[in-house]
């Protein structure tokens, strides 16, 4: 059975290709959704073809509902979005995929039932078929070549879904298997240490200029974030330095 989580239905109209109901499958788990409404699809159902390009979301597929047409699978939703990337001459909202689950997101919380339509690969959703819904999705596409396939619409909206309901981390850095970010007292140890050691080779020259240029090195250090093995090896990196000119290098 499909998951619990509150989520919009994804009805794919009229599909012509078992390769793309698949993609569409991938694209729904890919972010979370399992609710697939499919409306008679050319190629009858089930489809092999479906399951050997859903790569591993072949459970979505046994799960998906057939429909003979758009008022049965639209029939339990109380706010229905239609997917196109044409001008239709009907007057509804018209929402971009950010938008969209975002107001779907607000609805279903609500406890409303929401459905997602898209339309056939040859020339998407009949105007007939957008009468039905409550408003438009469309997507910023260039208007040269205004063709989103069919699993990348799904693709696409199925992102933005996941970006309103779910914890998306937008920037992250890793650390490594042993990393932590170096502490205020770390950094100021190898800032002292260096500023001692070039003291000492007489790098703060001429002496006007000392505190001057240890501000600026101070404000180098400042600017890299480091970890603590980057500290340590910083350290390491003068102490060699020292060693090997205390040892007569030149």
């Amino acid at each position: 059975m499909p998951t619990d989580t509150p989520q919009p239905a994804f009805v794919l109209v009229r599909p012509q290709m078992g390769e793309n109901i698949g993609a569409a499958a991938r694209a729904m788990w890919n972010f979370g959704l399992d609710r697939m409404r499919i409306v008679a699809p050319r190629d009858g159902w089930p489809n092999p073809k479906a399951v050997a390009m859903s790569s591993g979301a072949g459970r979505l597929l046994d799960e998906a509902q057939l429909c003979a047409d758009v008022p049965e699978a639209l029939g339990d939703c109380t706010y229905v979005f239609a997917t196109t990337a044409r001008q239709r001459g009907l007057t509804k909202p018209v929402y971009s995929p950010e938008r969209a689950m975002q107001i779907a997101a607000e609805k279903i919380a609500a406890g409303e039932k929401v459905a997602v339509m898209f339309g056939p690969e040859r020339a998407g959703l009949e105007n007939e078929d957008i009468a039905k819904a409550n408003a438009i999705i469309s997507v910023p596409v260039n208007p040269l070549y205004a063709s989103l396939n069919l699993g990348q619409c799904v693709l696409l909206t199925g992102y933005e879904w996941m970006r309103q309901s779910g914890d998306v981390v937008h920037e992250t850095t890793d650390l490594g298997r042993k990393g932590d970010w170096a502490t205020g007292v770390e950094v100021e140890k190898l800032v002292e240490h260096y500023e001692e050691r070039l003291d000492e080779a007489g790098f703060f020259y001429p002496p006007e200029k000392a505190e001057g240029m240890k501000t600026n090195l101070r404000n180098l250090w400042s600017r890299m974030r480091m970890t603590r093995s980057d500290v340590q090896m910083l350290h390491g990196i003068m102490r060699q330095m020292v060693r090997w000119k205390e040892r007569g290098g030149e």
